[in-house]
Protein backbone atom coordinates (compact mmCIF):
# COMPACT_ATOMS: atom_id res chain seq x y z
CA UNK A 1 0.00 0.00 0.00
CA UNK A 2 1.38 3.36 -1.00
CA UNK A 3 1.36 6.12 1.56
CA UNK A 4 0.04 9.47 0.39
CA UNK A 5 2.64 12.11 -0.35
CA UNK A 6 2.79 14.50 2.62
CA UNK A 7 1.73 18.06 2.02
CA UNK A 8 4.40 20.52 3.09
CA UNK A 9 3.86 24.21 3.62
CA UNK A 10 6.45 26.89 3.10
CA UNK A 11 7.81 28.15 6.43
CA UNK A 12 7.16 31.77 7.30
CA UNK A 13 9.17 34.08 9.52
CA UNK A 14 8.65 37.50 11.09
CA UNK A 15 12.14 38.99 11.23
CA UNK A 16 12.26 38.92 15.04
CA UNK A 17 15.62 37.38 15.96
CA UNK A 18 15.54 34.77 18.73
CA UNK A 19 19.25 34.22 19.22
CA UNK A 20 22.63 34.90 17.67
CA UNK A 21 24.35 31.66 16.72
CA UNK A 22 28.09 31.10 16.47
CA UNK A 23 29.63 29.25 13.52
CA UNK A 24 31.63 26.32 14.91
CA UNK A 25 32.50 24.45 11.70
CA UNK A 26 32.27 24.84 7.92
CA UNK A 27 32.50 21.60 5.95
CA UNK A 28 32.38 21.77 2.12
CA UNK A 29 30.63 18.83 0.46
CA UNK A 30 31.01 19.00 -3.32
CA UNK A 31 29.42 22.38 -4.17
CA UNK A 32 27.43 22.55 -0.95
CA UNK A 33 28.49 23.77 2.49
CA UNK A 34 27.56 22.10 5.76
CA UNK A 35 27.36 24.78 8.42
CA UNK A 36 27.59 23.81 12.09
CA UNK A 37 26.06 26.32 14.50
CA UNK A 38 26.02 26.63 18.28
CA UNK A 39 23.06 28.42 19.87
CA UNK A 40 21.05 28.59 23.08
CA UNK A 41 18.00 26.69 21.81
CA UNK A 42 19.75 23.77 20.07
CA UNK A 43 18.21 21.36 22.61
CA UNK A 44 14.73 22.42 21.41
CA UNK A 45 15.40 21.71 17.72
CA UNK A 46 14.33 18.72 15.65
CA UNK A 47 15.68 17.20 12.45
CA UNK A 48 13.97 18.70 9.35
CA UNK A 49 13.07 21.88 11.23
CA UNK A 50 13.39 25.16 9.33
CA UNK A 51 15.45 28.05 10.67
CA UNK A 52 16.39 31.38 9.15
CA UNK A 53 20.14 32.09 9.22
CA UNK A 54 20.84 35.75 8.40
CA UNK A 55 17.44 35.60 6.72
CA UNK A 56 18.09 32.41 4.74
CA UNK A 57 15.73 29.51 5.41
CA UNK A 58 17.75 26.31 5.96
CA UNK A 59 16.83 22.84 7.22
CA UNK A 60 18.37 21.18 10.26
CA UNK A 61 20.05 17.95 9.11
CA UNK A 62 21.80 16.85 12.31
CA UNK A 63 21.97 17.73 16.00
CA UNK A 64 24.70 16.91 18.52
CA UNK A 65 24.96 18.35 22.02
CA UNK A 66 24.72 22.15 21.74
CA UNK A 67 25.39 22.24 18.00
CA UNK A 68 23.33 21.55 14.90
CA UNK A 69 24.09 21.40 11.20
CA UNK A 70 22.38 22.88 8.15
CA UNK A 71 23.36 22.62 4.49
CA UNK A 72 23.56 25.53 2.06
CA UNK A 73 23.53 24.61 -1.63
CA UNK A 74 25.75 26.28 -4.21
CA UNK A 75 23.01 28.64 -5.42
CA UNK A 76 22.40 29.86 -1.87
CA UNK A 77 26.12 30.46 -1.34
CA UNK A 78 26.29 32.54 -4.51
CA UNK A 79 23.19 34.61 -3.76
CA UNK A 80 23.72 35.33 -0.05
CA UNK A 81 26.45 36.20 2.43
CA UNK A 82 26.58 32.65 3.82
CA UNK A 83 29.44 31.88 1.46
CA UNK A 84 31.51 34.53 3.26
CA UNK A 85 31.18 32.93 6.70
CA UNK A 86 34.19 32.03 8.84
CA UNK A 87 34.45 29.97 12.00
CA UNK A 88 33.57 32.21 14.96
CA UNK A 89 31.26 34.46 12.93
CA UNK A 90 27.76 35.10 14.19
CA UNK A 91 24.44 34.59 12.40
CA UNK A 92 20.98 35.87 13.28
CA UNK A 93 18.61 32.98 14.00
CA UNK A 94 14.84 32.70 13.89
CA UNK A 95 12.65 29.61 13.99
CA UNK A 96 9.63 29.57 11.70
CA UNK A 97 6.38 31.12 12.86
CA UNK A 98 3.85 28.93 14.68
CA UNK A 99 0.16 29.20 13.80
CA UNK A 100 -1.45 31.57 16.26
CA UNK A 101 1.76 33.44 17.13
CA UNK A 102 1.87 37.22 17.07
CA UNK A 103 3.32 38.72 13.90
CA UNK A 104 5.56 41.24 15.66
CA UNK A 105 7.74 42.01 12.63
CA UNK A 106 6.44 41.58 9.09
CA UNK A 107 5.90 38.67 6.70
CA UNK A 108 9.30 37.19 5.84
CA UNK A 109 9.70 34.13 3.60
CA UNK A 110 13.34 33.31 4.24
CA UNK A 111 14.15 33.79 0.55
CA UNK A 112 16.91 36.35 0.11
CA UNK A 113 16.36 38.48 -2.99
CA UNK A 114 19.90 39.82 -3.20
CA UNK A 115 22.76 41.17 -1.12
CA UNK A 116 23.62 44.76 -0.25
CA UNK A 117 26.76 46.49 1.01
CA UNK A 118 26.92 48.50 4.22
CA UNK A 119 28.31 51.86 3.10
CA UNK A 120 28.04 53.97 6.22
CA UNK A 121 27.06 53.85 9.91
CA UNK A 122 26.01 57.10 11.55
CA UNK A 123 25.50 57.76 15.23
CA UNK A 124 22.08 59.34 15.71
CA UNK A 125 22.46 59.95 19.48
CA UNK A 126 20.42 57.02 20.72
CA UNK A 127 20.33 54.87 17.60
CA UNK A 128 22.60 53.98 14.71
CA UNK A 129 21.67 54.74 11.10
CA UNK A 130 22.92 52.03 8.70
CA UNK A 131 23.12 52.98 5.01
CA UNK A 132 23.06 50.16 2.44
CA UNK A 133 23.55 50.16 -1.32
CA UNK A 134 22.48 47.39 -3.73
CA UNK A 135 22.36 46.58 -7.44
CA UNK A 136 19.04 47.96 -8.76
CA UNK A 137 19.02 45.86 -11.94
CA UNK A 138 16.87 43.01 -10.48
CA UNK A 139 14.11 45.61 -9.96
CA UNK A 140 13.75 45.35 -6.19
CA UNK A 141 12.66 48.49 -4.36
CA UNK A 142 12.10 49.91 -0.91
CA UNK A 143 9.77 52.69 0.22
CA UNK A 144 10.15 55.07 3.14
CA UNK A 145 8.40 53.74 6.28
CA UNK A 146 8.01 50.37 4.55
CA UNK A 147 9.45 47.07 5.72
CA UNK A 148 12.68 45.39 4.72
CA UNK A 149 14.51 42.35 6.09
CA UNK A 150 18.27 42.74 6.55
CA UNK A 151 20.27 39.71 7.71
CA UNK A 152 16.96 38.27 8.88
CA UNK A 153 15.98 41.34 10.94
CA UNK A 154 12.63 43.05 10.26
CA UNK A 155 13.32 46.77 9.96
CA UNK A 156 11.58 49.98 8.91
CA UNK A 157 13.08 51.92 6.01
CA UNK A 158 14.15 55.46 6.96
CA UNK A 159 15.46 56.74 3.60
CA UNK A 160 14.93 55.10 0.23
CA UNK A 161 16.36 55.52 -3.26
CA UNK A 162 16.67 53.58 -6.50
CA UNK A 163 19.76 51.72 -5.29
CA UNK A 164 20.00 52.43 -1.56
CA UNK A 165 18.11 52.50 1.71
CA UNK A 166 18.85 53.21 5.36
CA UNK A 167 17.50 51.75 8.59
CA UNK A 168 17.76 52.88 12.21
CA UNK A 169 18.92 50.33 14.79
CA UNK A 170 17.98 50.87 18.43
CA UNK A 171 20.35 49.72 21.22
CA UNK A 172 18.27 46.60 22.02
CA UNK A 173 18.40 45.36 18.41
CA UNK A 174 22.10 46.16 18.22
CA UNK A 175 22.78 44.10 21.35
CA UNK A 176 20.71 41.07 20.30
CA UNK A 177 21.71 40.71 16.62
CA UNK A 178 24.92 40.60 14.63
CA UNK A 179 24.41 44.26 13.68
CA UNK A 180 26.77 44.92 16.59
CA UNK A 181 29.66 43.52 14.53
CA UNK A 182 28.59 45.02 11.19
CA UNK A 183 30.98 47.53 9.66
CA UNK A 184 31.24 49.51 6.38
CA UNK A 185 32.09 47.21 3.49
CA UNK A 186 30.29 44.19 4.95
CA UNK A 187 27.74 42.33 2.81
CA UNK A 188 24.23 41.70 4.14
CA UNK A 189 21.29 39.62 2.95
CA UNK A 190 18.18 41.53 1.91
CA UNK A 191 14.64 40.26 1.46
CA UNK A 192 12.35 42.94 0.09
CA UNK A 193 8.73 43.22 1.20
CA UNK A 194 6.66 40.43 -0.36
CA UNK A 195 3.57 42.66 -0.46
CA UNK A 196 5.48 45.20 -2.53
CA UNK A 197 6.59 42.49 -4.95
CA UNK A 198 3.01 41.29 -5.41
CA UNK A 199 1.84 44.89 -5.96
CA UNK A 200 4.44 45.38 -8.68
CA UNK A 201 3.28 42.23 -10.46
CA UNK A 202 -0.37 43.27 -10.27
CA UNK A 203 0.44 46.71 -11.69
CA UNK A 204 2.24 45.03 -14.56
CA UNK A 205 -0.69 42.70 -15.23
CA UNK A 206 -3.53 45.21 -15.11
CA UNK A 207 -1.92 48.55 -15.94
CA UNK A 208 0.97 47.59 -18.16
CA UNK A 209 3.64 48.89 -15.78
CA UNK A 210 6.96 47.24 -16.73
CA UNK A 211 7.73 44.30 -14.47
CA UNK A 212 11.12 44.28 -12.71
CA UNK A 213 13.71 42.04 -14.29
CA UNK A 214 13.44 38.48 -12.96
CA UNK A 215 15.85 37.54 -10.20
CA UNK A 216 16.54 34.31 -8.35
CA UNK A 217 15.97 33.80 -4.67
CA UNK A 218 17.97 31.82 -2.14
Amino acid sequence: MRHPTPITNQPMFTGIIENVGIISALDPEKENLNIRVRCQFTHELKIDQSLAHNGVCLTVVSIKDQEYTVTAIAETLRRTNLGNLHIGDTVNLERCLKAGDRLDGHIVQGHVDQTAVCKNIKDEHGSLLFHFEYNPSPGNITVEKGSVCVNGVSLTVVDSGDHFFSVAIIPYTLKHTNFQSLKPGDIVNVEFDILGKYAAKLLHRYQGVPLPAPGKEA
